[in-house]
């Protein structure tokens, strides 16, 4: 017995020492006095114990088994927290190779949207017609370094209102810069994304970040279209479908004058003479519908001539004439009366002519003068630049233009005053040579036996 209990002293002794100090690291009062005193007070319930162990073998026993008992219940949780240990370090592996996994996709899906956001805005880029207004465009990602559920939801709303903007007509009050440069807020109009119009004109882009302007060039029917959309008196609406490239060339054509300062000094020539030509032609067609309405008056009145027409003053000059003569001096006499009035009834048709076949010519000089601009501009600056060729170029296409356009209308002109005064001058001629022939046929005997007389005065 007495070996048995020196056996288990060290047992018992090491016990104590654990409680001692688990005793005295539960101790947390700073007073040293107090932590003396609670040890000595631990010291004395463990001596007390450990006597009542020692002096009741059954009492040592039974705390023996309980001790085995509770390092046996110990080290089956310790196998069963170590295989459980075992277990989650497993599924800690998986999880761990799984978000490696998905962190790689991520990353790829952050890659995308990114590139997607980005190739979005630079197609659309700032004078996009969708920014004008509240449409958002897809936020940059470029700096993002990790995906984020805001960067899917913001990528998504901004392409769907995107999509749903490029479908819709949306009326709205923006600031407009006006042709004289101020800036205005007007009713607008944006037809998705191809135009953006008010009421009375288009828009035009002026820069990222800039109001849009008035384009002054609108074209007419284009603005009748529009005044009519925007009251809701028509649908019918011009819409461009190369996003302005055609609606820019519409408002860059030259008008008419425009065209006309084109052509430079040789076009100036050349309509200066057409002007000329016309007017002569024109004074001459007037002069002469005036002379074929006395010519008319004078044919129904035969027998009183008068001296403000050619058909009366040739008929006077016959009257005047020695009625003795031979015919062949009479009838010369006459066409002599005839070819004195040629001169008036022709007049200005030579002028008119002449221009007509000088015009195409003028115009070909500007052609060639253009073609020397032309490469003049080439040998400067080479092929790399057109604009720097359009200018000799258009000079030398409207000059010919010039030239083509001034001498058709004086062909025309002078084709009609040729013919109105051939009519005319048919008409005297045939007029005194009836005259004529009246004179002889009343000379001859058949008409003295008849008692005829000269009606030279009375002519018809």
């Amino acid at each position: 017995m007495s070996r048995f209990r020196w056996m288990t002293l060290p047992v018992v002794a090491a016990a104590l020492l654990m409680s001692l100090a688990g005793t005295a690291q539960a101790q947390t009062a700073p007073d040293v006095d107090s932590l003396r005193q609670a040890r000595q007070a631990a010291e004395m319930r463990d001596r007390q114990r450990l006597l009542t162990l020692l002096d009741d073998q059954k009492a040592l026993e039974s705390a023996l088994a309980d001790a085995r008992e509770a390092h046996a219940r110990a080290s089956r949780q310790d196998a069963a927290l170590r295989i459980e240990e075992a277990v989650r370090a497993l599924s800690a592996a998986r999880l761990e190779s799984r978000r490696s996994d998905q962190d790689d996709r991520l990353a790829g899906l952050l890659s995308a949207l990114a590139r997607h956001s980005s190739e979005v805005r630079n197609a659309l880029g700032d004078d996009s017609w969708l920014t004008l207004g509240d449409t958002p465009l897809p936020p940059r990602l470029d700096d993002a370094e990790v995906l984020e559920q805001r960067h899917l939801e913001d990528v998504v709303d901004s392409l769907a209102a995107l999509t749903r903007a490029t479908g819709q007509a949306t009326a709205m009050t923006l600031p407009v810069v006006e042709p004289g440069g101020d800036v205005r807020k007007r009713e607008v109009v944006r037809l998705g994304d191809f135009a953006a119009f008010t009421p009375d004109a288009l828009l035009a882009r002026s820069g990222a970040g800039e109001s849009p302007a008035l384009e002054p060039d609108t074209p007419k029917e284009v603005s009748r279209w529009l005044a009519d959309y925007a009251s809701g008196e028509d649908r019918t609406l011009a819409v461009d479908p190369t996003r302005g490239s055609v609606l820019e060339a519409l408002t860059q054509r030259p008008t008419l004058g425009q065209r006309f300062h084109q052509g430079g000094y040789v076009g100036y020539v050349v309509v200066t003479l057409g002007a000329l030509g016309l007017l002569a032609a024109a004074l001459q067609y007037a002069y002469l519908l005036l002379v074929s309405a006395r010519v008319r008056r004078q044919r129904r009145a035969p027998d009183t001539l008068r001296s403000n027409n050619p058909l009366g003053r040739v008929l006077l000059r016959f009257a005047r004439l020695d009625k003795a003569q031979p015919p062949e001096a009479l009838e010369a006499r006459l066409d002599e009366a005839v070819l004195a009035e040629l001169p008036r009834l022709e007049r200005g048709q030579p002028l008119v002519k002449l221009l007509a076949a000088i015009a195409p010519l003028l115009g070909l000089l500007g052609t060639v003068t253009g073609m020397i601009v032309t490469f003049q501009a080439i040998t400067v600056f080479g092929t790399g630049d057109p604009q720097l060729m359009a200018g000799g170029i258009s000079q030398a296409l409207v000059t010919t233009v010039l030239g083509l356009v001034t001498a058709v209308p004086l062909l025309f002109a002078q084709t009609a005053l040729s013919s109105r005064s051939r009519a005319l001058i048919q008409l005297i001629e045939g007029q005194a040579s009836a005259a004529l022939a009246t004179h002889l046929e009343a000379q001859s005997p058949e008409g003295a036996a008849e008692g005829g007389h000269d009606p030279a005065p009375h002519l018809a």
